[in-house]
């Protein structure tokens, strides 16, 4: 449950909380979304306490209900952190983060992960603002196994076949310039088996990997990281930063 204050009079928390336990409802956690905001996880323990419930709250005046349903990722997200992700489109889903913001990042892509099926995540930023960084981080977070198919961390990294136990239940982690650019035929034959399987999938530099046009690819959503707020993300400087990079 998610509420907006209308009127902030005091004690208008320890009502909420008050008539949450009249009805036997468990608070399992509560905390601010941003500063207007409330956000409550909760343990009801029968569907009338909730009707009940449903029946009180939306007829408060100094409260404006915004959510009311059972927690999507992005509500736990929120209720952990204190802050709704900034969605900066829609189709596909682009979420915005600041460097500053690697925890709430790690957190939301990490319990994504944990999540398995065929997700295919973009990553996109300027260089050193750590998207394999946050990619890795992630994996790790959720326990999963990754597997770099194309990358620049300590050396170039271009594959082209995959060991058995690869295939099974592994992230896969895939730099988009690096394979658009320097990718040979049997590269990009690994990379459309790859699009098939059953597990997720994270590219940086999307755009261009889209750009490239070799196979549609459909995002489920995007993750944008900024230094800064005010940064723009530009395929230009992209790519001509990475061309004057050594990765022999």
């Amino acid at each position: 449950m998610e509420y907006e204050i209308q009127q902030n009079k005091p004690g208008l928390l320890g009502a909420v909380t008050t008539l949450l336990g009249m009805l036997e409802i468990n608070i399992l956690s509560v905390t601010s979304i941003d500063q207007s905001r409330r956000g409550f996880l909760l343990e009801v323990p029968s569907e009338d306490k909730l009707n009940a419930l449903k029946d009180v709250v939306f007829h408060i005046d100094s409260i404006k209900v915004t959510a009311f349903h059972i927690p999507t990722l992005l509500d736990r997200v929120a209720i952990r952190h204190g802050r709704r992700l900034d969605m900066a489109e829609i189709n596909p889903p682009t979420y915005r983060f600041l460097r500053e913001e690697f925890g709430v990042l790690v957190d939301f892509l990490g319990d994504t992960l944990a999540q398995g099926g065929n997700q295919v995540i973009g990553i996109r930023g300027m260089p050193q603002v750590g998207k394999t960084e946050a990619a890795i981080a992630a994996c790790v977070y959720a326990n999963k196994k990754w597997t770099l198919i194309s990358s620049t961390i300590l050396r170039q990294t271009l594959r082209t076949k995959l060991m058995l136990e690869e295939v099974k239940e592994s992230i896969f982690l895939i730099d988009g310039i690096t394979s658009t650019s320097r990718g040979n035929d049997e590269h990009w034959e690994l990379l459309s088996k790859i699009l098939t399987l059953s597990t997720p999938k994270i590219i940086e530099h999307p755009d261009v990997m889209l750009r490239d046009g070799r196979f549609p690819i459909e995002f489920d959503f995007i993750i944008e990281i900024r230094n800064y707020s005010e940064d723009e993300i530009r395929i230009e400087d992209v790519t001509t930063s990475f061309s004057s990079f050594d990765v022999s």
